[in-house]
């Protein structure tokens, strides 16, 4: 069996290695060196080329390289009768629960503050209340936002969640729907996006949504780039509304030279690293997919395409 791999890092070789490792038995190849499309039945692909997916006539499972789909998802001539399976690893999880609690912490303690206090060479105390007393919300309570929400809960922190369904998780005052929204933002401090991106999810993150945050509010974005309307951010900041923004992605990656964000005081930039699948880890869970579909059982992660994630 052969697994067409297509990346756009320069890691294929990580991959291939930990494949090796791992299946030996398995063909890997790295497009677009596919050789024989009939003998391509799985495919790990980030962004794959439009209309590429539809050329292997034995394909049988479509796993993502991360945890966004969309990538996939735009190809219009995708075939729909294949499964696509989400990236759910414990590399990946653990690494976005870092940047989020890096950043929450960075929020928290005034560090921005602090910073420019240093530019200046001021000394001044700067005050800041005790953990449970600082409200946190985490937008997205999925494998990646669910981690994040507990974790941050583990710290003390006034901790709570917002989803389009109901979740329960222990620690987190969880908020659901369209009714849910307003009294989450309203009460959240520290603002944490790790929303799938659908059409009911873009530019979510906008005037209206910044100005129900209590004034002074910080935002986190490393989720996706069109969660966030760019337009709405930096009037937010500059009247005091937004205290500070981490964004992880953008709209256009890279981020163009010259666009406002670069310049902004108040905007801390990272060029879409808040998390990265690893492939010690992760292509244990591709071949464990694999082995299921082999079996006859069911695969787990599998993306609802009437939901869009």
């Amino acid at each position: 069996m052969a697994l067409l791999f297509k990346s756009e890092t320069d890691r294929a070789s990580l991959w291939r290695d930990a494949f090796a490792r791992l299946a030996p038995d398995l063909e890997f190849r790295e497009w677009p060196e596919v050789g024989d499309p009939a003998e391509i039945e799985f495919a790990l692909v980030w962004h794959p080329a439009k209309g590429d997916l539809k050329r292997y006539p034995n394909l049988k499972a479509i796993f993502s390289l991360g945890a966004g789909i969309e990538h996939i998802f735009s190809d219009p001539e995708l075939p729909r009768h294949i499964p696509v399976v989400r990236m759910v690893d414990h590399g990946l999880t653990r690494g976005m629960t870092e940047y989020v609690l890096m950043h929450v912490l960075r929020f928290h303690r005034n560090v921005p503050e602090l910073e420019a206090q240093k530019q200046a060479g001021v000394w001044n105390y700067i005050d800041y209340p005790p953990a449970w007393e600082r409200r946190v919300g985490v937008m997205g309570l999925g494998v990646l936002g669910g981690d994040a929400a507990r974790t941050i809960a583990s710290f003390e922190f006034a901790t709570a969640g917002w989803s389009r369904r109901p979740k329960r998780i222990e620690g987190v005052e969880c908020f659901h729907g369209e009714d849910g929204l307003a009294r989450f933002l309203q009460r959240t401090e520290i603002l944490v996006n790790l929303l799938p991106l659908t059409d009911a999810t873009e530019n979510i993150l906008n005037a209206r949504s910044f100005a129900q945050l209590p004034r002074g509010a910080c935002l986190i974005n490393a989720a996706r780039g069109r969660h966030l309307v760019e337009e709405d951010l930096i009037p937010a900041l500059d009247s005091g509304q937004l205290a500070g923004a981490a964004l992880d992605v953008f709209r256009e990656e890279p981020l163009p030279a010259g666009h406002p964000f670069w310049a902004h005081p108040k905007i801390w930039i990272s060029p879409h690293v808040a998390s990265v699948t690893q492939p010690s880890t992760a292509a244990k869970g591709v071949l464990d997919g694999i082995a299921r579909l082999r079996a006859g059982l069911p695969l787990e992660n599998v993306v609802d395409w009437s939901e869009g994630y």
